[in-house]
């Protein structure tokens, strides 16, 4: 699995995938951080705060991720290689895994240039280090679960098909409809008291929960179990095509 894993890692490194996401994610926040006029400018806005980044980030990362994914399963298949692939001392389950984990930790790079705004803001606060920490770390947290997730969706999505494109357009829509879907649809009428669990069943409450600077278990555990039952899918998925 590990061997797998540094194939992924290194086909990411030997491309120009992995820089052209990292780049995007962190070029298309420091323009609304720090350039683009409005209410999540921060120079403008005035506050020591980044939650600028927080909020454009998961839409950034629904095209980045499934840009990232579409090709992990879609090019096996389109070039034959899936079938190599299945010769490996490997289960359906380590080798979904292993390519999980390449997306999760691309992501955890395009995430760790960020730090340089917290630092700068913490920085020019006024006094210095006038910004809400922990807010901030569990922001972090949340964001970095919430991509965890459009990984596992845009694994899953590459499973179903050879098309990059269709795979690309499926990860997205799944990964739309788990961040905004059900809190659009539990403001319905017909959902009247189950309004809430609606809501909680989406990405966007938890990742907001998490963004308030506390930790709890069960934002944790749904992120995970989410993650798990795209995983798994993945699996299943595979084990029906062999």
């Amino acid at each position: 699995m590990l061997s797998l894993l540094k194939k992924e890692l290194t086909g990411f490194a030997g491309s120009l995938t992995g820089y052209i996401v990292i780049s995007v994610f962190l070029i298309g926040n420091s323009f609304f951080i720090w350039i683009f006029p409005g209410q999540y400018n921060v120079l403008e806005v005035g506050y020591s705060d980044i939650g600028t980044l927080f909020f454009v980030a998961p839409w950034i990362f629904l095209f980045l991720v499934p840009a990232i994914c579409m090709r992990l399963f879609s090019d096996e298949k389109r070039t034959g290689t899936i079938e190599l692939l299945y010769t490996r001392p490997l289960t359906n389950l380590q080798i979904v895994l292993a390519k999980y984990f390449a997306g999760v930790i691309l992501v955890l790079f395009s995430l760790l240039p960020t730090l340089i705004y917290f630092i700068t803001i913490y920085q020019i606060g006024n006094p210095v280090g006038n910004i809400d920490t922990g807010a901030t770390w569990g922001s972090y947290i949340g964001l970095f679960f919430l991509a965890a997730v459009y990984v596992a969706v845009g694994v899953f999505a590459s499973s179903l098909t050879e098309n990059q494109i269709i795979a690309f357009l499926i990860s997205m829509l799944i990964s739309f409809f788990i961040f905004a879907g059900f809190e659009a649809v539990s403001t319905f009428p017909v959902w009247d008291t189950w309004s809430g669990f609606v809501e909680s069943v989406g990405i966007n409450a938890h990742y907001k929960s998490m963004s308030r600077g506390v930790i709890d278990s069960r934002d944790l555990v749904y992120f995970l179990s989410v993650s798990a039952i795209f995983i798994f899918s993945t699996k299943l998925v595979l084990e029906k095509k062999k």
